[in-house]
């Protein structure tokens, strides 16, 4: 009789009470995750945008020519490549437009706000300005100062030459007044020149 009872049981037996525990953990892990999800983190502190210490290199890679194979690392291909946000830019204007956008600010640590000045900074800064300024009016002197040098060396040959014509002439008038006796003499003599002027007759 009992093993008619067995074969008619053959069906597996489930431990229900098990299962609803083991459900009703997964439900509450679920709802757990979603909470979790649903709380807003601490805001991540991000620096102030800050002016760039270095000069953006956009013409090394002009006018060259370069080989690109499929084992060429992505640095290295065609475009300007940023090494921050690991992204190629095919043109130059595009390239500025994303080191100055915020993603690439993001990625430095930087949010797209500027820090408040303070009285003490602004005054510095056009204390600065002011030195820069008279550095760049010292120059300007400097400039001017070759150019007046330059003016009157130029004035001063020209001087020398308007002297030099002038003695000339003063030589040229004084044979004029003493040269005609010569000539004179040379005409009784039968001298009457080189050729050069005509002979009076």
């Amino acid at each position: 009789m009992s093993s008619t009872s067995k074969i008619s049981d053959h069906r597996r037996k489930w431990d229900t009470e098990e299962y609803e525990r083991l459900a009703s953990e997964r439900l509450q892990a679920e709802l757990e995750a979603q909470e979790k999800a649903n709380q807003k983190l601490p805001p991540v502190k991000r620096d102030f945008l800050r002016q760039r210490d270095y000069k953006v290199d956009l013409d090394s890679k002009l006018g060259k020519s370069v080989v690109i194979t499929k084992n060429t690392p992505s640095s290295q291909t065609g475009g300007y490549y940023c090494n921050v946000c690991d992204c190629i830019v095919k043109d130059s204007i595009n390239f500025l437009d994303h080191i100055n956008g915020k993603k690439h600010q993001r990625n430095l640590g930087m949010s797209m706000r500027i820090e408040r000045s303070s009285l003490d900074q602004v005054k510095k800064r056009f204390e600065m300005n002011k030195k820069k300024l008279e550095e760049k009016k010292r120059d300007y002197d400097l400039e001017q100062r070759m150019k007046e040098i330059q003016e009157e060396e130029d004035k001063l040959k020209e001087y020398r030459r308007e002297r030099k014509k002038e003695k000339k002439r003063k030589l040229d008038d004084a044979e004029e007044e003493s040269g005609d006796m010569p000539s004179e003499l040379a005409s009784i003599m039968g001298f009457s020149g080189f050729g050069g002027a005509k002979k009076k007759a």
